[in-house]
């Protein structure tokens, strides 16, 4: 019995409905299965909405992520537990699966700290903002996650975390998902995005880099753009907790999980 962490992306493009039916069998196949899910198309959708125009920020270190104000930190929960988390159990119920959608929150599912500060280049200028709800997962609770597999129920993870002072955080949902197979000692992490994988030379498909070893993980994180490279960082840190490999492949294609685990997209071993 393997147990198989999934993390659907939150880009556009994705189609749920194929890797709901790719879930499904790997169930009956007997295989442990925990979804993970972002948001962040949803969120930009939502946000403009409400006519709040999302707002990005880019580390020094080249790293790209949303920046969360306290109303901004509403609308991404709103989206992620509100539109997203039920249209990915609505499609894994579909197909039979008993889907239990449950978020980062509940029972300190995802805990970690919030940063004091955010580091980013604006207008060519390094600056420092203090009033960010974002941070990292650094503690999974896999109880409540056994217990629901345990029981035939398959978890549907929503961000938001909680952070350590007790607030909800904007997590990155690659890494979230990273942690989670590693606490779970999970046998693969398949990252699903709208692309075929870490692409050599963005945005040509046909440039896909099929196998990196993980002493090229440095490099190939320094290739990636965007946030292909939260995926890398993402494969790296579940590497680095025991899990065998990690796969980011296509999510917009049919039977995106069988085709993964057979292989096709960027293996990461």
């Amino acid at each position: 019995m393997n147990t198989i962490v999934i993390k659907i992306g939150g880009a556009a493009g994705l189609d749920f409905a194929h890797a709901a039916a790719d879930i499904a069998e790997l169930i009956r196949a007997g295989n442990r299965v925990v979804v993970v899910h972002g948001g962040s198309d949803a969120t930009n959708d939502l946000s403009r909405r409400l006519g709040i125009e999302p707002t990005f920020l880019t580390s020094p270190s080249g790293h790209t992520s949303r920046r969360t104000d306290a109303k901004t930190l509403e609308v991404f929960q709103m989206a992620c537990r509100g539109l997203v988390n039920p249209r990915i159990v609505l499609a894994l119920q579909r197909v039979g699966v008993q889907a239990v959608g449950i978020s980062g929150l509940d029972a300190g599912l995802w805990t970690g700290p919030r940063k004091n500060a955010v580091r980013a280049i604006v207008e060519n200028r390094p600056v420092i903002i203090r009033d960010d709800y974002t941070g990292t997962v650094e503690k999974v609770n896999t109880r409540v996650l056994t217990t629901l597999i345990d029981a035939g129920f398959t978890p549907v993870i929503a961000p938001p975390a909680l952070a350590d002072d007790g607030t909800a955080i904007n997590i990155d949902a690659d890494r979230a998902a990273a942690q989670t197979a590693a606490a779970l000692r999970a046998d693969s992490l398949i990252l699903l995005t709208n692309v075929p994988g870490l692409l050599r030379a963005f945005p040509d498909e046909s440039s896909l880099i099929p196998e990196i070893a993980r002493a090229e993980l440095a490099a190939a994180e320094e290739l990636a753009q965007g946030r292909m490279k939260k995926k890398i960082m993402g494969a790296r840190e579940a590497l680095e907790g025991g899990v065998a490999r990690a796969i980011i492949a296509d999510g917009r294609v049919e039977r995106p999980i069988t085709r993964a685990l057979a292989g096709t997209g960027t293996v990461i071993r």
